[in-house]
């Protein structure tokens, strides 16, 4: 793969790798793995936040399922329970 970059993200890259021992190359690949992890902890921090937020909503659905209820709390809706 070729990128192009203007001449000051270039030197900066360079800067960067030589700095850290390592190729630009390599360099390069680490930014990108680094941001793919960012974006899929930035997904489970979200999940994370929605299910915290709504877990006594959940709690009551599964509840009422277990006590042979239908979601919503709306009991058996005429069916015979086990």
């Amino acid at each position: 793969m070729n990128v192009r970059v203007d001449e000051t993200t270039a030197q900066a890259a360079r800067e960067r790798a030589l700095a850290r021992g390592v190729s630009v190359n390599r360099y390069i690949e680490e930014l990108v793995q680094r941001d793919a992890a960012e974006v899929g902890r930035s997904f489970v921090d979200a999940a994370a936040d929605f299910m915290k937020s709504y877990e006594s909503v959940f709690a009551d659905e599964f509840e009422a399922l277990e006590a042979g209820g239908l979601p919503g709390g709306k009991g058996t809706g005429g069916l015979p329970t086990a």
